[in-house]
């Protein structure tokens, strides 16, 4: 790499490479970040986030936005019930007190945190990567879709599921896990569906069974984040004939697909507010490795895509940014750096995502066990 201060650049402005860059940038070091999202107002999709203190919350901390955090976030709900298709209560976990605290945020809400904790002018909107050109010595040349090139020193793949950094570093691409997720959600449970906000409880509700399940989340005291998930093609909707579109087809569908389940259950999916989003399982191979390249790496889920049972894939890309950019701004070798950083990262995105692997095929097998709830430490979807 160059012998002066290196450019570096970040693929994508999720919060594993948002929280990169702050850190960098609190150490001194400059960094330039490229967003395919056309502008700031563009907010993620999912959920909330549930983030873990040995992940997300240790890297907000040496983010130095800790307490702004918990300004916006909120105690996730700790009870964990593991329902049959009857609607019978095999397993319920309540924590005892004094146990590890669980926080939970917006997604959109952490994303402006961390945004606005940047420098004026880092976050380049609208900048799509095409490819990059290896140049020796590590450089790169990044190409963008509107016609615009640039040179770095260092290029950090932060961009998802299907990064264009990964190909530069190895040919393994997401696989289907052979499980979807239809995401639904019911706002304001607890005033206008007691029944369904009593089913639930405080936290997370699964009801497993025969390689389905109905999956719902306490967000607060209000709003239900709802999952129905199956074994199946991920182009059921297609093959069914209908749109995402079109919600009252779409429930047709899913309520045909649970038919026999209790009709506690089925009413998250009758009650559901506005419509529908599919979102298909899909995972890196474990363990995902890949040759050590000067002046690239990955973090987040370009580097360890993996499905949601491990609970944590925002938390692990936010540590693997604050240790990457740890690793940099000790100055240095910045290869060095890049090496330390992938010897630690491997091996721990490995270990999860293994452990998600195993956790979705249990909760999703044909004769799910009472034991499923143990795969599920993470307590949530």
């Amino acid at each position: 790499m160059h012998p002066t201060t290196p450019r570096i650049a970040i693929i994508g402005a999720g919060p594993g490479g948002l929280t990169c860059a702050r850190v960098l940038q609190r150490s001194g070091v400059p960094v330039t970040v490229f967003a395919h999202e056309s502008s700031v107002a563009v907010d993620p999709q999912g959920g909330t986030l549930e983030l873990q203190m040995t992940t997300g919350r240790t890297a907000l901390r040496a983010a130095g936005l800790y307490e702004e955090f918990t300004a916006l976030s909120c105690p996730a709900g700790q009870e964990v019930r593991l329902l049959d298709h009857t609607a019978t209560v095999l397993l319920q976990d309540a924590p005892a007190p004094g146990g590890p605290d669980r926080t939970e945020a917006d997604r959109a809400g952490l994303r402006r945190l961390l945004l606005a904790s940047l420098t004026a002018g880092t976050v380049h909107w609208d900048r799509y990567l095409r490819t990059l050109h290896p140049l020796g010595d590590g450089r790169h040349k990044a190409e963008f879709d509107d016609g615009r090139t640039e040179t770095f020193d260092l290029v950090i793949g932060a961009d998802g599921a299907w990064s264009r950094v990964r190909p530069m570093l190895t040919d393994d691409t997401p696989h289907y896990s052979g499980v979807t997720f239809v995401e639904t959600g019911i706002s304001d449970a607890e005033s206008r569906h007691p029944d369904l906000a009593r089913l639930v409880g405080d936290g997370s509700m699964l009801a497993l069974s025969a390689g389905k399940g109905l999956i719902a989340r306490r967000h607060g005291h209000g709003p239900l984040l709802v999952y129905a998930g199956f074994r199946g093609s991920q182009d059921w909707a297609l093959e069914a004939g209908v749109k995402m579109t079109d919600a009252e087809a779409v429930r047709a569908v899913l309520l045909d697909g649970f038919a026999g389940w209790d009709d506690r259950l089925l009413a998250l999916l009758r009650d559901n507010d506005g419509g529908f989003v599919n979102r298909p399982l899909f995972a890196l191979p474990v363990p995902h490795p890949w040759p050590h390249t000067p002046g690239l790496t990955l973090l987040g889920d370009a580097a360890h895509l993996m499905t949601p049972f491990a609970g944590g894939g925002a938390g692990l890309a936010m540590l693997d940014g604050c240790e990457l950019a740890r690793a940099l701004a000790e100055g240095g070798d910045p290869d060095a750096a890049v090496r330390a950083y992938e010897s630690a990262m491997l091996p721990r995105a490995a270990q999860a995502a293994e452990h998600a692997a195993r956790a979705l095929a249990q909760a999703f097998a044909p004769d799910v066990p009472h034991g499923a709830l143990r795969l599920l430490p993470a307590r949530r979807p």
